[in-house]
């Protein structure tokens, strides 16, 4: 019998899922009244511009050029999104380029060079919209020249084996980009440039959420190069400069966030409230090597369950950001499957407490899991089936662990993408 929490838990993770919304994002933060463009604190008056042409890629951007022409109508002129594999919603203005991530392909690549020529054909008096979302690094690849998309999936593998984060990643892949690091606002230029963008990176620094396509990139050659060096991973292949801050092409582009994992996080506390549960937030921004991040919440269960410190029960411990896993097996999971594994380990005899972890974009790693979840009767359960925990979490496969218990979370395609949330139930 699966305990009353785990549905708790579930349902919180559907309140996070819905703030996260693209759409809404946009809404909140984009407006249009008399022909004049509301972005922020800035205004586009909408005359001006003969052209507005509606580029960009990411997990979430469908939804988000679908909330873009409900706005402006057949005031777009054309446009080109790339799109993971099953992500896609009608459009009539824009078309959706579909293609794969995390590694990306030739679908990939032949997407990216097309909005590159629509940006280059962009002249002054013309308005780029731009559209990022989690997974443009993936999704925008525009090897630069000298450099094949084979070798740069090649490093990309790497690099995610090695257990990089999203920082470490991007500063690496913009300086083999034609696309990246600024360079998308350097083909659009003189155009003006709008880049809408819904983060999935801790700090929401634009200059990292999908390598930074039209934003300035602080960081350099050497920057990279010593990120290689750090994972000991070589390669021959020539790295470029980027546009940095300063450069006066940015006085035309405007990077706004629309969207965070802290609107997910806040709405998961304010579930966890009206279901009787006291949140505690822990933070929108936590990173590091996920079995430590296990332990470290693990922990925090173990003395609201003993002292009552910091919040007492019944309460929903909560958090969010971006975990990463050093592979050293030969399993199948993701950082949101190896979490929940890991912490049911820590929490072996403490019967009330449940975990979830689910990335919001659906998918975790390379599987078509969100996450995972279990309970103080998950290790018992995965006994009677003969199924080794430790084993498991050994050989990176707790996918193969979860799936006979039915205990991973398959969203499907959510349409947007905000990083992970993290929950523990302590009743």
């Amino acid at each position: 019998m699966k305990s009353p929490s785990r549905q708790h838990a579930l349902e919180i993770f559907q309140a996070a899922l819905k703030a996260a919304d693209p759409a809404e994002a946009i809404a909140r933060h984009v407006h249009l009244k008399d022909g004049l463009l509301t972005a922020g604190s800035k205004t586009y008056l909408l005359d001006r511009h003969k052209k507005i042409i509606v580029v960009g890629a990411g997990k979430a951007t469908a939804i988000m050029a679908q909330a873009i022409e409900k706005l402006l109508g057949d005031r777009v002129t054309t446009g080109l999104i790339n799109v993971k594999y099953g992500h896609t919603v009608p459009l009539e203005r824009i078309e959706l380029n579909e293609c794969a991530h995390p590694v990306p392909d030739a679908a990939g690549v032949a997407g990216a060079a097309r909005i590159a020529a629509l940006a280059a054909a962009a002249r002054k008096d013309d308005l780029v919209i731009c559209l990022i979302s989690g997974g443009a690094s993936s999704l925008l690849p525009l090897p630069a020249a000298g450099v094949t998309l084979a070798a740069k999936q090649t490093l990309t593998q790497k690099l995610l084996k090695a257990g990089a984060n999203i920082h470490q990643m991007n500063a690496v892949r913009k300086h083999l980009s034609g696309i990246k690091g600024g360079r998308l606002a350097d083909i659009a230029y003189p155009a003006t440039v709008l880049t809408l963008i819904l983060s999935d990176v801790i700090g929401d620094d634009p200059s990292t959420i999908g390598s930074g396509p039209t934003s300035p990139d602080p960081t350099s050659i050497a920057d990279a190069q010593a990120i290689l060096d750090q994972f000991g991973i070589k390669t021959k292949l020539p790295l470029r400069e980027t546009p940095k801050p300063g450069d006066a092409l940015f006085r035309r582009v405007q990077n706004l966030i629309v969207g965070s994992n802290r609107l997910a996080i806040d709405a998961a506390a304010a579930k966890a409230s009206k279901l009787g549960l006291t949140p505690l937030v822990l933070s929108s921004s936590i990173e590091g090597e996920t079995r430590e991040i296990a332990s470290m919440h693990a922990a925090i269960a173990r003395e609201v369950v003993a002292t009552g410190q910091p919040v007492k029960a019944p309460t929903c411990i909560i958090s969010g950001g971006e975990t990463t896993v050093t592979i050293h097996g030969k399993g199948k999971g993701g950082r949101n499957q190896e979490f929940v594994l890991a912490a049911a380990l820590a929490l072996n005899g403490l019967p009330h407490v449940t975990v979830l972890s689910g990335g919001t974009d659906g998918t975790d790693g390379p599987t078509d899991a969100a996450g995972a979840i279990a309970d103080g009767l998950t290790l018992a359960r995965a006994r009677a089936l003969g199924l080794k925990a430790a084993a498991y979490l050994s050989n990176n496969d707790s996918y193969h662990f979860f799936e006979p218990l039915d205990d991973l979370i398959v969203t499907g395609p959510t349409d947007t993408n905000v990083m992970d949330v993290r929950l523990m139930i302590v009743r």
